[in-house]
């Protein structure tokens, strides 16, 4: 196994990583959600926290955006928790779909099963999944797993929420396809509505990065020393991240980095290296996948210097 370099050594990867590709040009916002394409294109930050929370930081690493699809993966740990790995893979699956995250086309030819709870539909039938009472009980225990597994302050933008509220109606349009077939587990308008409020919550950079760390360190955020899920989870969540955690690139990225990655539309992107660290970064221009340009030039540089490809 090797190990991280020293803390200056380590710094000064992430510094040269981020002024070597901060100004990367290439991609654009998403603009579908009104309030993505109004953040600035600029902006950009890496950080790598390791397993012990040592945090090495560039860039606007503070800087608070919308979590967006980063958030699947926090709910599916949520989720693990609750009915466990093999439940979810019966009800929801494990397999890449091939197809962009929002496709109507990849539910159509799978019974409409949603195949990954890291595509839109599977994110919303684990949203339904969870246990709960009502829909505020389902936010609440969300948003607590958003903040537990960061270790940060993390809040709803209301400005988020009402700009993905008014226009969620493709996804809308999902989830009744997803209930029609039996594949989602709760209202399916409340499940929509409570999973557009979980893509709608504010993060930083940092924030990512110690949820990376969290499932580095076997489920124990190293920040905070709580564990907020069970080891033997982990494994299963970072095979479903292997597998769509960067949507229809999933496999180049792992051919290519070799690390379970997630990413969002707000330009947040995450990687994991198992019992080394989590690297994430930010920066709004997309690819057409819908992965941060800049962003996986920086972790895959990061991964190199480390030799942390999983797969070497």
């Amino acid at each position: 196994m090797n190990h991280l370099p020293s803390p200056s050594e380590l710094q000064a990867l992430v510094n040269d990583t981020y002024h070597q590709f901060r100004d990367l040009p290439g991609g654009e916002n998403a603009s579908y959600i009104p309030y993505l394409a109004s953040v600035p294109s600029e902006l950009a930050a890496l950080v790598v926290v390791t397993a012990d929370g040592d945090v090495y930081q560039a860039g606007d690493s503070d800087f608070g955006f919308a979590i967006e699809s980063i958030s699947k993966v926090v709910t599916l740990a949520l989720l693990m928790e609750d009915v466990g790995s093999e439940t979810v893979r019966e009800k929801i699956g494990a397999e890449p779909t091939g197809l962009p995250f929002n496709s109507v086309l990849a539910l159509c030819e799978h019974q409409d099963k949603p195949l990954s709870p890291l595509v839109n539909a599977g994110a919303m039938a684990s949203v339904s999944l969870l246990k709960a009472d009502n829909p505020e009980q389902r936010w609440q225990r969300i948003l607590d797993m958003q903040r537990r597994i960061t270790a940060g302050n993390v809040t709803l933008s209301e400005e988020i929420n009402q700009s993905e509220q008014t226009t969620n109606f493709h996804n809308r349009g999902i989830a009744w396809l997803l209930y029609a077939a039996g594949n989602c587990f709760c209202d399916p308008m409340e499940a929509c509505e409570v999973y557009t409020r979980q893509c709608s919550t504010l993060v930083t950079c940092k924030d990512l990065a110690v949820l990376a760390a969290t499932f580095a360190n076997k489920g124990v955020n190293p920040v905070s020393g709580e564990r907020v899920m069970s080891r033997d989870n982990v494994a299963p969540l970072l095979a479903e991240m292997t597998m769509e955690g960067l949507y229809d690139y999933s496999g180049d990225w792992a051919f290519e980095v070799g690390l379970p990655g997630k990413s969002g539309v707000g330009g947040g992107l995450l990687a994991v290296a198992p019992g080394k660290c989590g690297i994430a970064t930010f920066s709004p221009p997309l690819d057409e996948s819908g992965n941060s340009v800049r962003g996986q030039r920086m972790i895959a540089e990061v991964a190199k210097a480390l030799n942390l490809n999983i797969y070497r």
